[in-house]
This record gives C-alpha cells, structure tokens and sequence, in this order.
C-alpha cells in the first residue's frame, strides 16, 4: 500500500486532539495533524507529499499540521515546523511577516446601519490602496526615499512612532521591532524588485487580504485587518530563493524548498531579511490602522481600542520545553504562547497568554482565542485562519457571481461599496471556521473568547479594477435589505 495513496489511513488517533503520523517517508520525524476526522478525510491527498517536504530540511525536530491546511508552495499552508538551526525558506513564503489586527470599539453593532457601513467602506477606500501594486496614500509616509526607508525597515513601529507620533496605543501589540544587523542590506533589484514596496507602505494588496467590520458576541463593533509586506517581502524571498538554489543546486531542484543551514554565506542574511520584512508589515499594518482608525471616528464618532496586532509567516527562534531552544516556522500559522510562558515575561500577556487572532472567510465567524498550556504540543502554534477548499480557478468556474451577491445581501453583509464578492475569496472557497476552530479548543491548544461576525468587508475588487459594466454602482439602502442571521 503506497502512503501517498493511503496516508490518511495510517494517521494514528492520539486520543489527545491529533493525529500522529508515521510512514517510512517521514523518517523519524514527529509529525502531528490537528484536525477533527472530517478535516483530515476532507484534505487534499497531494498534501501529503507537502508534508513529507516539511520533514526533510536539515534539522527538522517536529512538524505540525494547523486544522486549516491546504496545499501551498513547497509545504502545506496551514504547517509549523521546528527545526535547529537550519532555516527553510518556503515555511515563510513570500508575505514575510503577513499578519492581523483585531481592535473593539464601545459602540452597539445596532450603529452599524447599511448606510453606515456603505460610508464607513467608502472612507477606508479612499483613504487605502488596495489591490496589487497599488501604492499606499497615507500622507505622511508619501514619498520618502531610500534613507527613510531603511530607518523604518530597521526600526519598525519603534522608529515610525518616534518619528511620525503616536496615534495608537501598541502596548498591546506583539511586538514594535525585530533586530536588524547594521551590516545588512537589502537585496535590491534582482528578478524580486524589493524595491517595488517603497511606495507601497500604507496600502492593504490583494489576495487573501482584508478590512472587515465585525460585531461580538456582547454585540459591539470590532474591526479586523489582515496584510502583510506587500512588493518589499515579496520581492526579497524571491531573490532569496534564488542565492539558496544557486548556492546548493544538485539539492535544492524545486525553488519552494530552498533553505539554509548554519554555516551558509546567506543564513544571517536571510534572517536579517525575515526580520526586516517583519518590521515593513508591522509598520504597514500600523499605518493602515491609523487611516481605519480615522475613517471610524468619522463615521461612528467614537474610538477604535487595539486588541492585538501579531505576524505570521515568520521564523523565530523560540524556547521550547522538550526542545530547548529552537526555531520555529509558521506558515499560514500563528504563535500561540499561553500564560508564563518566558517569551511574555514583562509583557501585559504574562499572566493570560496574548490573543490569538483567526479570522473566518467573510461570510463566516471569525475569532479570537486565548493559548493554554497545552499549546506546549503544537510548538505554540495554531491555525491563522479557516484555509482553502477552494482554488481560485476553480472558485472562478464554479461560483455564481449574482448568487454568491444574493446571499451575502439576504447575510446583511456589506462587501466594498456595490456588494459584488470577489468569487474567489468568498465563503464557498474556506473551511467552515467553527469546524477548524473546534479542533484547536478539542486538542487543548487555546479557548475562545471571542466568536465575531462580518457586517462590512473591504477587498481589493473594486478599489482596484473599477468595472465599467453598466449598472454597477454602490448600493442604496433598498438593494442592502437585510441584517445579519442569528447564529
């Protein structure tokens, strides 16, 4: 019986929320899959072979699958890999540093009216580039050059904050900076153009990437963002991927495994890269909330209160109590430190572990979790999101477009200003976030404390390719009929 045909056969109930595989592919590497047995079966087959790849780089010590994998570039979205010292390139992908913001406001999601939310959509447009290349239009980061560029992709919030003011309170953020070595430089130009993200800070970029009003369980308005680093960590993985190949070409034949061990030219470098790619998305995402911010005072007259703002797509080096001290991949995954953990002493999280932001598809519950000690098992990680079940492509073949705007009209949710989804990033095309969310609270790993719900949500589609079809305009208040169910 070959396993990439019977893999799931051969994945072993652990009884304490996983599933433990072991083929003779993986060596003796643990390898643990955190997913209900719906999950599991539901899986792409060709995973498999992804998380094989996940257990031969150097050094691999434990791989985890979060219950929102799919299959990705090299190695699965939705994987954790722990290694000790050697850093893989693909288990941090392109959007170096892709991240969230959750923040909360006192006022009642009651306010959130269609003719609210159509306004508050339209401020957040025309204050946010949105959609591939698109620049960004905060005022105060508009045309900076090489010089200021650099003093914040080494300085992250610390030195945007000292130099432009505070406008937001981050002592509940993740973190303001990664360490970047004085000695390293960017890898300008090249096939990557890193360059490309100069022009780009403050702009929120396509894709996956989001701006979404939500109301809590209490019934207020919280807000989530989701983007990352945009051209600038696009373009220097690119470039990295290529030193890696060229640097060990009879071992690294596909590009998406690329990797680097201790003693490689490129090892420091590259981690320079990661943090700096970090310190870009960081900036971007604080930049974006401010404008977010404004946008919310101007219709809602009230404030937005961060909850947490944290990356994903990173490699970090961590305490692990069974490993020491490793280094922790998270690819479509997010960290996870519970209560006492070291990396929270002296921090406001030290006492609760911090938040744990996961949204949902936009048409679907999002949430925020709080890590418990059995986070110990998944190397400190959980799933970033609800995850693929359906490729773009086939979103695109498959989805009505005027069906999919029914039900998110007949759903009271608002998405840009003409209520037209984009196909392949509406709720068809994701895992039902409750599902996925069930399968980290059944393992122990984290509790929900948080379950939010999209009123409004802002995509790239029409910010970015105006349509010309005729008829298509924003809606008025008697096409929105309709508020969100119960659910």
């Amino acid at each position: 019986m070959r396993a990439d045909t019977a893999w799931k056969t051969l994945a072993a109930d652990s009884t304490r929320g996983w599933f433990d595989l072991r083929t003779e592919d993986l060596g003796d590497v643990p390898v643990r899959i955190f997913m209900t047995r719906r999950l599991l079966e539901d899986l792409e087959d060709g995973v498999y072979r992804q998380i094989v790849n996940a257990t031969r780089f150097p050094g691999v010590r434990m791989v985890c699958i979060t219950p929102d994998a799919h299959f990705g570039y090299g190695v699965p979205v939705g994987s954790v890999i722990i290694t000790d010292g050697s850093i893989a390139m693909g288990p941090v992908g392109y959007d170096i540093g892709c991240g969230m913001v959750s923040a909360c406001s006192d006022v009642p999601a009651s306010a959130a009216t269609p003719d609210a939310c159509l306004r508050f959509n339209r401020e957040v447009i025309a204050r946010i580039g949105m959609g591939a290349g698109e620049a960004g239009r905060t005022a105060r980061l508009s045309g900076i050059d090489r010089d200021e560029f650099q003093r914040i992709i080494r300085g992250g919030a610390e030195y945007y904050v000292a130099r432009y003011g505070e406008r937001v309170d981050r002592q509940r953020a993740e973190r303001d900076v990664l360490p970047v070595d004085d000695g390293w430089d960017v890898p300008w130009h090249g096939e990557g153009r890193p360059e490309r993200g100069v022009t780009q800070l403050g702009s929120l970029g396509g894709g996956n990437h989001f701006i979404e009003l939500q109301r809590n369980q209490e019934g207020r308005i919280f807000l989530q963002v989701h983007t990352g680093s945009r051209g600038f960590g696009h373009g220097m993985a690119t470039n990295y991927f290529q030193m890696a190949r060229d640097e060990r070409p009879a071992e690294i034949t596909h590009l998406d495994l690329g990797y680097f061990t201790p003693d490689s030219v490129h090892h420091r470098s590259y981690l320079n890269a990661v943090a700096a790619g970090a310190n870009y998305a960081i900036v971007n995402r604080l930049a974006i909330f401010e404008e977010i911010a404004a946008a919310f005072r101007t219709v809602f007259k009230a404030d937005l209160e961060l909850v947490y703002e944290i990356s994903h797509n990173l490699v970090q080096r961590e305490w692990h109590p069974e490993l020491g001290e490793v280094w922790v991949h998270r690819k479509g995954a997010t960290r996870a430190l519970p209560a006492g953990h070291p990396q929270l002493a002296g921090t406001v999280w030290e006492q609760t572990g911090h938040p744990v932001l996961i949204p949902g598809s936009n048409r679907d519950w999002s949430y925020i979790l709080r890590p418990l000690p059995g986070a110990v098992e998944s190397g400190f990680s959980v799933n970033h999101g609800a995850g693929r079940r359906m490729a773009r492509a086939q979103a695109m073949r498959a989805l009505s477009q005027d069906a999919v705007d029914r039900e998110y009209r007949a759903a009271g949710i608002l998405v840009n200003t003409d209520g037209r989804v984009p196909l392949d990033e509406s709720a068809a095309v994701y895992k039902s976030s409750r599902e996925v969310v069930q399968a980290v609270t059944h393992a122990g790993l984290a509790e929900v404390e948080h379950e939010l719900w999209p009123i409004a949500s802002v995509k790239a589609m029409d910010a970015r390719r105006p349509r010309r079809t005729r008829g298509v305009r924003d809606l008025s208040t008697s096409q929105r009929h309709g508020r969100s169910r119960s659910r």
